[in-house]
């Protein structure tokens, strides 16, 4: 299989998330050369599950994202985004060819027993894919008895993986507030019930409840990512707020205690001030909770390998979709290096090194190997 040239076409027609039209029908195109058992399709979204059924055997599905980010592509390079404002900047291109690859291997080599679902997965930036998948029943059915996926890793040495039991990635959560008051003309703002005091105050107490030590259990922050009071009609008082925030916790459950603490001072600080309000919750990743013996056959598969291992100390920041499939069934996510120099996830400069996908392919094919 020539993987720079899947990635490159992969990367050249990146779609966002729930939009992954022709990226779906070029995975489909790929696979049916490749043989599964199964194609599986699911109504109103574009994940494709590859299955490959050896016989009576552990049930393991394997996951590669493939939707992209809205950034634009300002590397100018020959497979370069075609579609404007939106590219590959977290990876997903590769792991998605990664996930091809893996099933080019398992047509090749088959196992000696077991069953492998190659989830092709979408709308992962927006936290809604592994959601949709459990929804569809697909799960319930076919009962995965170890879940694994991995992401590319900037910063750390290409080829090198780095894991953890426990939680891998924060849970992760967005919200939108809404405050409604009063407006009156700009020259009577005594008759006007502005929501500035309340979007204020409300701030500062969902600020204030930053712990910022990812070493302490309690860690969890909230980012302010809008406040907007009224609007640039300057004979009209404002009388409408809008605050954003993104909430992140090192596990699930702090996550849901901070989201009903966020709840009730909403409540409290609206009644107080006299206005109605709105808030909703979007976006909602949850930990992955790697277990801890698809963490032991991680660090048995990387040994054989000869792929350098690091246990990292504390979870990422940052949200992964996958997480809610962890806590459903035993399963691991893991780090894969893509390089000391490559630049960050969703910086315009990233762009996923091809030298990173047969390794990617042989560490996922010997993991499949492991036994429980």
């Amino acid at each position: 299989m020539e993987y720079e040239k899947i990635r490159h076409h992969l990367h050249r027609i990146a779609e966002p998330s729930n939009q992954e039209d022709r990226t779906q029908a070029y995975i489909l195109e790929v696979l049916k050369t490749l043989h599964p058992t199964k194609i599986h399709t699911f109504p109103d979204t574009h994940h494709v599950v590859a299955e490959y059924d050896f016989g009576p055997g552990p049930v393991t599905l394997v996951r590669g994202d493939f939707d992209a980010v809205r950034v634009d592509e300002t590397l100018n390079l020959p497979y370069k985004s075609a579609t404007p404002g939106v590219s590959h900047k977290c990876g997903h291109d590769g792991h998605t060819t990664i996930l091809l690859g893996l099933a080019e291997r398992l047509m090749n080599y088959p196992l000696p027993q077991g069953k492998v679902l190659l989830f092709f997965q979408a709308a992962e930036e927006t936290g809604e894919g592994a959601a949709q998948l459990l929804a569809s029943g697909f799960l319930a059915h076919h009962r995965p008895d170890r879940v694994f996926a991995l992401h590319n890793i900037p910063g750390i040495p290409l080829g090198s993986v780095t894991c953890r039991p426990d939680s891998f990635t924060c849970s992760v959560v967005s919200c939108d507030i809404e405050l409604h008051g009063r407006t009156s003309h700009a020259a009577e703002p005594l008759k006007a019930l502005s929501p500035y005091p309340a979007a204020k105050e409300l701030t500062d107490r969902i600020l204030a409840r930053c712990q910022y030590d990812m070493l302490r259990d309690d860690y969890c922050i909230a980012t302010l990512i809008e406040f907007r009071v009224g609007e640039p009609a300057y004979g009209v008082t404002a009388g409408h707020a809008v605050l954003r925030f993104t909430i992140r916790a090192k596990d699930d459950a702090l996550l849901q205690k901070t989201k009903t603490d966020i709840e009730k001072m909403t409540v409290e600080v609206a009644q107080h001030k006299g206005l109605q309000y709105q808030l909703s919750w979007r976006e909602y990743f949850a930990a992955s909770n790697n277990h801890p013996d698809m963490v032991r056959l991680l660090k048995s598969a990387c040994e054989k390998l000869g792929y350098p291992y690091q246990t990292k100390e504390t979870p990422f920041s940052w949200g992964e979709d996958f997480g809610l499939l962890t806590q459903h069934f035993p399963g691991v996510l893991f780090g894969l290096g893509s390089g000391e120099q490559q630049p960050p996830l969703h910086h315009p400069d990233f762009d996923f090194p091809d030298k990173l996908i047969p390794l990617g392919v042989d560490l996922f094919y010997q993991l499949l190997n492991e036994e429980n």
